[in-house]
């Protein structure tokens, strides 16, 4: 084998893992990975000799409540479950007369940006799942859900309105999602009111918080969404997952031994 036909395979051979490894790294540079908020523990543990540190984050507990089909939801194991997708949840009542409209029509108007981002032929994004609970759920019957759903033209397929015991929803909004809420300024202060859209995880797992008021706002909360669809479900690790470094530095070993080798085979033959 001559000198330009050992270089043209080396050629060959080296820039598509080159490649590789450029594009990983720009994309690990540009991508803003939404963060994890609050650790509910911190767990060092010995994996072969080393010593690591776990992260345990703060997952959402279980729930229970009834959207506006009169359906029985919650995140998993049930017959309308939330499985792994992952969740845009806000607060609202059906009888508030200042934010909550727009608070939905701007839910309207992220699941419709979200619908059309598919593509052609799909009807909606179905890795997502919008979530509105009701902080009166003693008025806010499934009936009164589904008046406002029809109002706002809901899409069932991926938003839920949801109703259940004031009790449970409450120590969501506040102590689970920790959310910073006033009351009802001035109008109705036995119920809480935020603007703040949360972005979850399909482990539970708060990503983010956006004001559900603002459109600057609302196109990071749609960007974020298509960012974490990206991310991989550690539930489900791939096989080769962390195992793609290795692979290139064997690629790469295998290269310079096989040029040795020709070289070797080349010098044998001349003389």
């Amino acid at each position: 084998m001559n000198k330009t036909a050992l270089s043209a395979l080396f050629i060959a051979l080296l820039l598509p893992l080159g490649s590789y490894f450029v594009v990983k790294s720009l994309s690990k540079n540009a991508i803003d990975i939404p963060p994890r908020y609050f650790v509910d523990s911190v767990i060092d543990k010995v994996n072969k000799g080393k010593i690591e540190t776990d992260t345990v984050w703060h997952s959402l507990p279980k729930i229970a409540l009834t959207n506006q089909l009169g359906e029985t939801i919650g995140w998993e194991n049930m017959k309308s479950s939330l499985g792994n997708k992952i969740i845009v949840a806000n607060f609202f009542f059906t009888h508030c007369p200042t934010i909550c409209p727009t608070l939905t029509g701007n839910m309207k108007w992220l699941q419709d940006a979200l619908k059309k981002s598919q593509k052609v032929g799909d009807r909606t994004a179905d890795y997502v799942q919008f979530l509105s609970f009701s902080v009166d759920p003693e008025r806010d019957s499934v009936a009164e859900l589904k008046k406002w759903a029809d109002r706002f033209q809901v899409n069932p397929m991926n938003w839920w309105l949801l109703t259940g015991e004031k009790k449970s929803i409450y120590d969501l909004c506040i102590n689970e999602m920790k959310l910073g809420v006033v009351d009802g300024e001035g109008i109705d202060t036995s119920f809480i009111h935020t603007d703040r859209f949360v972005l979850i995880d399909g482990e539970r797992i708060i990503r983010g918080y956006y004001h559900g008021l603002d459109s600057t706002s609302l196109a990071k909360l749609s960007q974020d969404i298509v960012i974490l669809s990206l991310e991989k479900n550690k539930k489900r690790p791939s096989y080769f997952s962390d195992k793609l470094e290795l692979i290139g530095v064997v690629f790469l070993l295998t290269l310079v031994a096989l040029g040795i080798f020709l070289i070797g085979i080349r010098k044998i033959k001349n003389k």
